[in-house]
C-alpha cells in the first residue's frame, strides 16, 4: 500500500522526495546558521495552511516576533500558523539567576512538557520544532536526551503529526542517535567556491524511511519568493529517430559538403579558434530552421544579445526578422549566475513548454567557465546533450579551441567530441601571404557527407563556402603547401 504523502511546499524538493514526504512521520532538517532551515520550515507550514491544515511552529531559540519579521521580508503572511515560544534562556522567574542548580537541571522538564502540551492543545497536522540543538543543550546528559527524543518522535507519530525538527550539523555528528530515530534527514549545505568565492547552496536527502528519493546534492537558491531547488537528474537518452529531416544551411556548397544539411534530432559540434566563424555558422542553421517553421533558441555565455544582433546584421543573417517572428530567442547566460541543473531546467522549459526544436550553446568554453564551480563540466555537458537528444532536439554546440594553428589541434578542449553526431571543423590556414579560413566535416553518424576541405569566407553579403581545396596539402597544420599536379 502506498504511504500518503504531503507536499513540502517547494516544488523541486517535492520532486526529489518522489512527490512529498510520507505523512505522520518526523524529519530532521540539518544545516548550519544561514543555510535556510527556518525558511524551509516556514514554507512547509505555509503549504499546510494553504491546504487548510492545522500548523504549529515551536521555537526554542528565536522569538516568534523575529521569525515573523523575517517572513515579512519575503512578503509572506503567517496568519493561521500558531507560534509557541518555549525559549529556554528566559529562566524560571523572568531573568533570575540560578544559584544552586545548573539551568539544564531545572529547565529541561518544563520545556519538554511544553512541547507535549502544545501538541495536545493544538493537535497539529504539521509541526516545526526549532531547534533540537537547544533541547540537546538543556538536557542533563546524552542518555536523557536520546530517551526524550525517542519518546517525543513516537508521540508525534501516534498523534498523526508530520513534523520537521531543525538541528545543527556538528550536533548530528556528535549525537547520531537523532538521525537514526527520525524517519528522514534533509541536509542544507552552504559553502563558498574555491575559485570565484561564489556562494554554493544545495540540499541533500540523506535518509527517507520507507520511500525512494533522488540522491545527490541538488542546487538551492534563496530567492525573494523563498527557496528554489533544482533537482539534479541524470538524464537517460530516449528512443528517438534522428535524421528524419535535414536542416539545410542555405549555403549550397556547405550543404553539399554535409550531404544535404544537419540531421534533425542530432548533436553538431562546430569547432575552431576565436573569430573563425563558428557562431555565425551556427546562427545560419538556426535562422534556416526558423524559415521552415521551427522554433530555435541560442544560449550565449560570452556575447550579449546586442553584440550577436550587430554581428548578424553585418553579415546579412536575418536574425532580427526571426526574433520578431517569435521563432528565435537569444538568451544571455551570465557566468556564475546559474547552477548547471538550473540552466538545464531553463533549457527543459524552453523545449517542453516553449516548443523549441533547435538549441545552440555558444560556447562550451564559456559554459565550462560558468559551471566549473559546480562540478565537472564534462559530466554536465553530457547530461545536457543526453536530455536534448532524448527529446529529439537538434543541438548545435560551439567549441572554441585555444590555438589558432597547429598540427595536432584538439576538436574540443573539454574532451566531449564523442557526444557529437556531426563535427564541423573550422580552421585558419596561411597561404599566399594571407590568412584563409577552412571548413571540413570530420564525421556524420546518421547520413553521408563529403570528407573535403573547403575555403570559408564571411563578408557583408553573408557566409560563403568555396570549392574543394584540391591544390593544397597540410591545410590543417595551418601552413599548407602547393600540391603539384602531375600530368
Amino acid at each position: 500500500m502506498n504511504t500518503p504523502r504531503i507536499s513540502i511546499g517547494i516544488s523541486g524538493l517535492d520532486e526529489i522526495v518522489s512527490g512529498g514526504l510520507p505523512e505522520r512521520r518526523s524529519y530532521l532538517v540539518v544545516g548550519s546558521a544561514g543555510s535556510g532551515k527556518t525558511i524551509l520550515s516556514l514554507q512547509f507550514l505555509m503549504e499546510g495552511q494553504r491546504r487548510g491544515e492545522r500548523t504549529v511552529y515551536v521555537t526554542l531559540a528565536e522569538p516568534s516576533s523575529d521569525i515573523a519579521r523575517d517572513a515579512d521580508s519575503f512578503g509572506w503572511s503567517l496568519d493561521g500558523i500558531e507560534f509557541v515560544d518555549l525559549l529556554s534562556d528566559r529562566g524560571p522567574t523572568g531573568g533570575d539567576e540560578y544559584h544552586v542548580f545548573r539551568a539544564s537541571e531545572v529547565e529541561h522538564v518544563p520545556v519538554w512538557q511544553g512541547i507535549y502540551d502544545t501538541v495536545a492543545r493544538c493537535r497539529p497536522q504539521r509541526l516545526v520544532i526549532d531547534s533540537l540543538t537547544h533541547l540537546r543543550f538543556i538536557s542533563t546528559d546524552e542518555y536523557q536526551f536520546r530517551k526524550q527524543i525517542l519518546t517525543l518522535i513516537n508521540h508525534l507519530s501516534a498523534s498523526g503529526c508530520t513534523s520537521l525538527m531543525t538541528y545543527e550539523p556538528a550536533e548530528l555528528e556528535r549525537e547520531a542517535a537523532v538521525g537514526l530515530a527520525t524517519d528522514g534527514v534533509i541536509r542544507l549545505n552552504n559553502t563558498i567556491s574555491a575559485g570565484v568565492g561564489a556562494g554554493l547552496r544545495s540540499v541533500q536527502v540523506e535518509k527517507l524511511r520507507g520511500s525512494d528519493f533522488l540522491s545527490g546534492r541538488h542546487p538551492l537558491r534563496i530567492r525573494p519568493s523563498g527557496i528554489e531547488v533544482h533537482p539534479h537528474w541524470v538524464e537517460q537518452p530516449g528512443r528517438t529517430h534522428p535524421g528524419q529531416v535535414q536542416i539545410p544551411s542555405g549555403i549550397a556548397a556547405l550543404d553539399e559538403l554535409l550531404g544535404g544539411g544537419l540531421d534533425s534530432g542530432t548533436t553538431t559540434l562546430l569547432s575552431g579558434p576565436a573569430g573563425v566563424g563558428k557562431s555565425s555558422l551556427g546562427l545560419q542553421f538556426l535562422v534556416r530552421k526558423v524559415a521552415e517553421g521551427g522554433s530555435s533558441v541560442m544560449y550565449t555565455f560570452e556575447e550579449s544579445e546586442d553584440s550577436v544582433l550587430a554581428r548578424s546584421r553585418g553579415i546579412g543573417i536575418p536574425v532580427e526578422d526571426a526574433i520578431r517572428a517569435g521563432r528565435l530567442r537569444i538568451v544571455r547566460v551570465n557566468p556564475i549566475e546559474f547552477y548547471p541543473d538550473e540552466f538545464l531546467g531553463m533549457v527543459r522549459r524552453a523545449v517542453e513548454q516553449g516548443g523549441v526544436s533547435t538549441v545552440m550553446v555558444d560556447s562550451l568554453r564559456g559554459y565550462e567557465l560558468a559551471m566549473e564551480e559546480f562540478g565537472m563540466a564534462k559530466a554536465h555537458i553530457h547530461n545536457l546533450v543526453a536530455y536534448l537528444s532524448g527529446r529529439g532536439v537538434t543541438t548545435v554546440l560551439v567549441s572554441e579551441v585555444e590555438y589558432i594553428t597547429s598540427a595536432d589541434l584538439p576538436i574540443t578542449d573539454q574532451g566531449v567530441s564523442h557526444l557529437a553526431d556531426t563535427v564541423l571543423l573550422l580552421r585558419y590556414a596561411e597561404t599566399g601571404g594571407e590568412i584563409i579560413k577552412v571548413v571540413s566535416c570530420l564525421k556524420k553518424r546518421v547520413s553521408g557527407f563529403q570528407p573535403e576541405l573547403r575555403q570559408l569566407t564571411v563578408d557583408a553579403a553573408g557566409i560563403h563556402v568555396g570549392e574543394k581545396l584540391r591544390h593544397l596539402r597540410g591545410v590543417l597544420s595551418g601552413a599548407p603547401s602547393i600540391q603539384v599536379q602531375r600530368e
